[in-house]
């Protein structure tokens, strides 16, 4: 539908991410022909090469089996994402799987669907594992032209 905003939701194959996907399905897809948004779900599929990273002699041996197994993620994930929509009646939607550092690659989609709304899962990564490893959320918050919306799943009680 024409002049419909558009939403970008980040999604990977974590829990986190999926419950942040639910989760905007059910509060901003319900019901979904009274949406305010056009839906484009984003999964950034990691570069085979930096996931083995300066590997010695022999690395290239391993390249088409690293290849083929985030092939296969970035399928599952979307499969999943599709279903998804298709379980709650959402149709106004697109799926796609971009290459590249999943922090530059939200925001790049941010850019090109000129989106209003980013929305992301947090991993819930305390202070060092954030600090090591980055955080995509804390990342796009500060780079995104957009508003950006982090959905935290909530901690299960012991």
């Amino acid at each position: 539908m024409a002049g419909k905003q558009v939403m970008v939701v980040g999604v990977d194959d974590s829990d986190h991410s999926f419950y942040a996907f639910e989760w905007t399905l059910e509060h901003f897809f319900n019901p979904p022909e009274s949406a305010a948004f056009k839906l484009v779900i984003v999964h950034a599929k990691t570069a085979p090469t930096s996931v083995i990273g300066l590997a010695g002699p022999g690395s290239g041996d391993v390249l088409p089996l690293v290849e083929a197994d985030l092939k296969k993620t970035a399928e599952r994930v979307s499969a999943k994402a599709k279903d998804l929509c298709n379980t709650k009646s959402v149709s106004d939607f697109t799926v796609e799987v971009v290459e590249g550092d999943a922090r530059n690659v939200m925001c790049e989609a941010v850019e090109k669907h000129h989106a209003s709304v980013l929305v992301l899962g947090s991993h819930g990564y305390g202070a060092f594992k954030r600090a090591v490893l980055g955080s995509v959320s804390d990342y796009c918050s500060h780079h995104a032209n957009c508003s950006v919306m982090i959905v935290k799943k909530p901690k299960t009680k012991h």
